[in-house]
């Protein structure tokens, strides 16, 4: 059985090949040899001069949206920038009249730095003096996450 079918599946193939191939093979090797080649060179260069392109376009798309981001100003936060009375604690060391939130932790750290007062091996450290101590509620070291909790606890 299997003899059979293979056989006649040959010459069903050869039937097919007879009847297309022999008049048509000749033009196809030429129509293909001619075209095929042009269309692959051509099909590369479409393909390089379709990607490059692409790609600068989508570089030029987030640079264009990159900008507007640029042009608008960012706004500060109305909370942060709403100026607080410090406690008499905390007005030793950043003054007396009210900054906002942000000005404190800035002239807190400025403080800090000209006192020497960052833990020489750990940075994130602060060690009091007595000014600091005040306000960081008697601790003698404190890290700069604690730092911000308490001194915004000095602030109304």
């Amino acid at each position: 059985m299997e003899h059979s079918f293979h056989q006649t599946e040959e010459l069903t193939m050869a039937k097919k090949t007879t009847t297309k191939a022999a008049p048509k093979k000749a033009t196809a090797k030429k129509a293909t040899a001619k075209t095929a080649a042009p269309k692959k060179a051509t099909a590369k260069k479409v393909t390089a001069k379709t990607a490059a392109p692409k790609k600068a376009t989508a570089k030029k798309a987030t640079a264009k949206t990159a900008a507007p981001k640029k042009k608008t100003a960012r706004k500060p936060n109305a909370a942060f920038m709403k100026p607080l009375n410090p406690s008499k604690e905390l007005a030793e060391v950043v003054g007396a009249s009210p900054i906002p939130r942000t000005e404190v932790m800035k002239k807190v750290w400025a403080y800090i730095k000209k006192n020497n007062l960052q833990d020489a091996k750990n940075r994130r450290a602060i060690n009091a003096d007595d000014k600091l101590k005040a306000v960081f509620g008697g601790k003698k070291q404190v890290t700069m996450f604690e730092m911000t909790k308490l001194v915004s606890n000095h602030l109304k």
